[in-house]
């Protein structure tokens, strides 16, 4: 049962990863996060009904805007920087779009990946300490840049 937990949890979270580098593929520089937001909401309530974990659409969004937020400025810039890249008309707007698929990607993957280690350990939304899970965000978010090139093969 608890084995089923993980598997399940995996391919939904890989399910959502894809879903993410799409609203990284949306040419409308902002419009892009707001998607990925909602993406990544929705994968994480998905994940409290998994664990049965109650959900809290408030402290989601500040945990993952913590979470996100605490990528190295290289990474967090190039979340940002391409999404504003796509106001540069052609050549902009495709090389933004190619950064913001690939960071949306692996940024929810990262998360997906967090939450996972939480929930198996007992953990809720309202027990989630941001300074603890940094470094595994940032090593899970590695991973999901890994995981992100097998479907984008260029960046």
């Amino acid at each position: 049962m608890e084995n089923d937990k993980l598997i399940n949890s995996n391919e939904m979270i890989k399910k959502y990863m894809v879903m993410s580098m799409g609203a990284g593929l949306i040419p409308i520089p902002v419009i892009d996060i707001v998607a990925l937001t909602g993406i990544q909401l929705k994968m994480l309530n998905n994940l409290t009904e998994i664990y049965q974990v109650p959900f809290s659409k408030n402290a989601s969004k500040s945990i993952i805007g913590s979470l996100v937020g605490g990528l190295a400025p290289t990474y967090a810039a190039a979340g940002i920087g391409g999404s504003l890249a796509k106001l540069i008309p052609v050549s902009g707007t495709i090389t933004g779009m190619m950064t913001m698929s690939s960071f949306s990607g692996a940024s929810t993957y990262a998360i997906g990946q967090v939450f996972i280690q939480h929930f198996e350990s007992g953990g809720t939304l309202l027990d989630f300490d941001i300074d603890k899970m940094q470094e595994y965000f940032m090593t899970a978010f590695k991973q999901g840049k890994e995981q992100t090139k097998k479907d984008i093969p260029s960046e």
